[in-house]
């Protein structure tokens, strides 16, 4: 990564200011994006990188301007953890769809074309393990993190010949502020494993010496994700119960 230009969204604080600084440690550029512009400088000034603050679709451009003209590895960390049930309101879907999706698509639309000129970049995805899994009490925020989990698999898949490296990390809980977000549920499902931000960095870093496309913090979340692809119903079946469980911890 030395001398790498190297952005991440959503860099503030929690997983996206542990992959700054991990990616500042092993020697590259950093740009720093975050909503919050003082959160995002405060991160830059201890990283040494650069804060490019705003929203995550509309800062491509920028961020390859303050790295010099050339992006090579995008964090695409940014995130909502929109929660409710299908009866959340349209704002709601639409907001977790144009982040947690849409965002991923017009960063590779803006990168691709360099990338593919030159026969290499790297496109990582947080996801979450609600997106090969789900997570109850949130449908906006499981069914958009499923589709940033296809479209990273999709870009993969499409581009991996032409020296596109695809990562998509999925981790469980994790301890940040989006986490403490999640009330109940997060108390009854996440929290017990949760790791630090930290810990998702070195993943991911571990994932890319292997050239893994599927980074699972948690390792637990592959035995997951067979049952649910192997056993669908039994699957579908214990996770009703931990919903049920939920339930009767709200009465």
């Amino acid at each position: 990564m030395r001398d790498k230009g190297v952005v991440v969204t959503g860099a503030g604080g929690g997983i996206g200011a542990a992959l700054a600084r991990r990616f500042a440690a092993e020697g590259a550029r950093v740009v720093v994006n975050d909503l919050d512009g003082a959160k995002a400088q405060a991160v830059a000034d201890e990283v040494g990188g650069t804060a490019v603050p705003g929203d995550a679709s509309e800062m491509v451009e920028r961020a390859t301007e303050a790295l010099g003209g050339s992006v090579d590895v995008y964090c695409a960390n940014a995130g909502l953890g929109s929660g409710g049930t299908e009866a959340a309101p349209e704002e709601v879907w639409a907001a977790a769809w144009d982040v947690n999706v849409m965002a991923h698509v017009r960063a590779a639309q803006a990168l691709l074309p360099g990338w593919l000129e030159r026969g290499e970049g790297r496109f990582i995805s947080t996801v979450s393990a609600a997106g090969l899994l789900t997570m109850i009490g949130a449908a906006p925020y499981s069914v958009t993190k499923h589709g940033a989990y296809a479209f990273a698999e999709w870009l993969s898949l499409t581009y991996r010949h032409r020296g596109l490296k695809v990562h998509a990390i999925c981790p469980q809980g994790v301890r940040t502020d989006m986490l403490a977000a999640t009330g109940t549920a997060g108390d009854l499902v996440l929290a017990p494993t949760a790791i630090e931000p930290d810990a998702v960095a070195a993943a991911l870093f571990a994932g890319m010496a292997d050239d893994r496309f599927l980074i699972l913090p948690h390792p637990e979340v592959a035995a997951y994700y067979q049952a649910r692809a192997a056993t669908p119903d039994k699957w579908l079946t214990g996770m009703n119960h931990i919903q049920q469980k939920w339930e009767a911890t709200r009465r």
